[in-house]
């Protein structure tokens, strides 16, 4: 046969076959690198377009205002007083060792629940409203636009400080956890390992310390990491089984935790160009944190400190002009560490070093070799710190195993779980059976991915320079906090603190006070369950409360927008600088 003939051959079906899977495989890639946004096209639409904007600074609160803000600050103080008066009978007390018991005075919420879980609840809704008027001076109307006047960083500190103080000394309200962190650090401080047996079994269910643990974690291993339950160990080793000392160390370490936030919290704000006030009330200030971390003592406090501390002082170096040697590395090299140590508290937080390699990556030159360089040599870090605790605290490497102990409880705040509970309640009704177990082994993975693409996305979008480390964190860590299999209420400040540093738009700002005011207002201060006559008996008796305190000070706080000009000088009146130091 010739050869052009030879060239002119029928091309086979195999080769079509090829030819096809070849452009779909092209395709494919290209459909990958635009979900994951390394397809070098412009971005549009991107998540800092949408949640995020350069806030400026504002000036000083006038006269009137300063006198409002006084008002509100003793208005939330008061409630949170309320509150730490009825945790001594509607609180989160112990079994064995409740030193109000039997007390003529300090007793008598205890024999009174309705009362005192009333005046709980009364003192949640006025610290819940208290902190939603303050907003008014922090980030001004999520309706009407930015503030107009911005209280100081003084007067926010003072506020908050006040609101702190009475739940620091009240007894814990919302959660059991912190007789389960007794318990497990007095295993710890045994010899025995907390990773392989639980509190009924190392103690005994007699013991004074398993008493109060909730019933679901008597029998479950320690989730929580080496270095919490090392300095568990130290305060056992104080306190002996005296579970009021317990208490009260385990909430000095919760108020460092805090106190790491406060220092953090604003300096990643002019980091990201956002108010640090505006942050600060929504982070520091919010209820969540006053009520789950502060009065409920949950080691998510020191967490995301130590996490915020690390980013921060990270940072530092990462984005100075100055060369990373010296001063800038230790900064680097200290940052690294505060974050891995974070993690052996609880393991997500290590996430935020990732999004610190990629920032140092991107300062190196976005390429592939530096995102190498910087996860070996902030890999190394958190090796070592990881390791070292591990070993040093003589518990080992045991906590790895017992990440998921909490997936055996079915939270309805979980997308997966509600997804899974509501299909198996569907199939129920509709006699199909209940297939809650099932469903859930196929949504729960499927949320896994799906926020493991989030975390994917954003990480390169770190490196390609969309959108700042921190929002990036902010955002992974939602999608992780939303999508996990368990979500208790104060998972939600994994998101909404350093979010609270980057995002300023009313599409998170609206949704985020929404919830954690709501939130806040509709859990038991027992940590458990109340019967339903004495729950509706009390939440009457707090809205009538409520609705009268609000009439009686509706001239004295801020209740509408835009309040009556008053005689001495308008509504504005004069202003005054926003000084730390001239601050009332």
């Amino acid at each position: 046969m010739p050869r052009a003939a030879a060239e002119r051959k029928p091309r086979t079906a195999t080769g079509n076959v090829s030819r096809i899977a070849t452009r779909w495989a092209a395709t494919g890639v290209e459909w990958g690198k635009r979900a994951l946004g390394v397809d070098g096209r412009p971005p549009r639409h991107t998540v800092a377009e949408v949640l995020h904007g350069d806030e400026a600074d504002s000036p000083g609160l006038n006269d009137r205002e300063i006198a409002a803000l006084r008002g509100i600050r003793r208005f939330g103080a008061t409630g949170a007083i309320l509150m730490a008066v009825g945790a001594l009978g509607a609180g989160a007390q112990p079994v064995l060792q409740n030193p109000v018991q039997g007390e003529r005075l300090l007793g008598l919420p205890a024999r009174i629940p309705s009362v005192a879980l009333t005046l709980t609840m009364t003192g949640t809704v006025m610290v819940v409203l208290a902190w939603l008027l303050l907003g008014r001076y922090a980030i001004g109307s999520l309706h009407t636009g930015p503030v107009r006047r911005r209280l100081s960083r003084s007067q926010l500190d003072r506020t908050l400080l006040l609101w702190i103080i009475p739940l620091s000394v009240a007894p814990p309200m919302f959660s059991k956890d912190v007789y389960s962190y007794l318990a497990q650090s007095e295993i710890a401080a045994r010899g025995l390992d907390p990773y392989a047996i639980g509190p009924a079994s190392a103690l005994g269910v007699d013991h004074v310390l398993t008493r109060t643990v909730p019933t679901i974690w008597r029998d479950t291993p320690a989730p929580y990491g080496p270095f919490f339950l090392w300095m568990g160990e130290g305060i056992t080793a104080l306190t002996g089984e005296n579970i009021l000392a317990g208490i009260l160390l385990h909430r000095v370490l919760a108020l460092a935790g805090v106190a790491m936030i406060v220092w953090a919290l604003p300096r990643l704000a002019r980091r990201c160009g956002v108010a640090p006030v505006a942050a600060l009330w929504l982070g520091a200030a919010n209820p969540l944190l006053l009520f789950h971390l502060v009065a409920g003592i949950h080691n998510e406090a020191l967490m995301i400190g130590l996490m915020l501390a690390g980013v921060e002082l990270a940072l530092r170096a990462v984005e100075s002009s100055a060369p990373i040697r010296g001063t800038q590395l230790f900064l680097l090299t200290s940052g690294a560490a505060l974050v891995a140590l974070s993690a052996t508290i609880k393991i997500p937080s290590l996430l935020a070093l990732g999004f610190v390699g990629m920032a140092l990556a991107r300062r190196w030159g976005a390429t592939w070799k530096a995102v190498a360089l910087a996860a070996l040599a902030l890999g190394a870090v958190s090796a070592v710190v990881l390791v070292g605790v591990s070993v040093a605290s003589g518990l080992g490497m045991g906590w790895i195993h017992t990440l998921g102990t909490a997936n055996a409880v079915r939270s309805w705040m979980s997308i997966p779980t509600l997804l899974g509970l509501g299909t198996g309640l569907a199939g129920v009704l509709l006699g199909l059976g209940d297939h809650t177990t099932a469903v859930l082994g196929l949504t729960r993975p499927i949320a896994s991915l799906v926020a493991a693409f989030i975390t994917v996305r954003m990480l390169l979008a770190v490196l390609t320079g969309r959108i700042h480390a921190v929002g990036a964190l902010g955002v992974s860590l939602g999608a992780i906090v939303l999508l996990f299999p368990v979500v208790q209420p104060w998972y939600l400040l994994w998101a909404v603190i350093p979010l609270a540093a980057w995002a300023t738009a009313p599409a998170f700002r609206v949704p985020a006070v929404a919830f954690s005011a709501v939130v806040s207002v509709i859990l038991m201060p027992n940590g458990g369950e109340y019967p339903p006559f004495v729950i509706v008996q009390a939440a009457v008796a707090t809205v009538f409360t409520a609705g009268t305190l609000i009439v009686l000070t509706r001239h004295r706080l801020p209740w509408r927008v835009n309040p009556t000009p008053h005689a001495d000088g308008g509504a504005d009146g004069p202003e005054r600088p926003a000084a730390y130091a001239d601050s009332p």
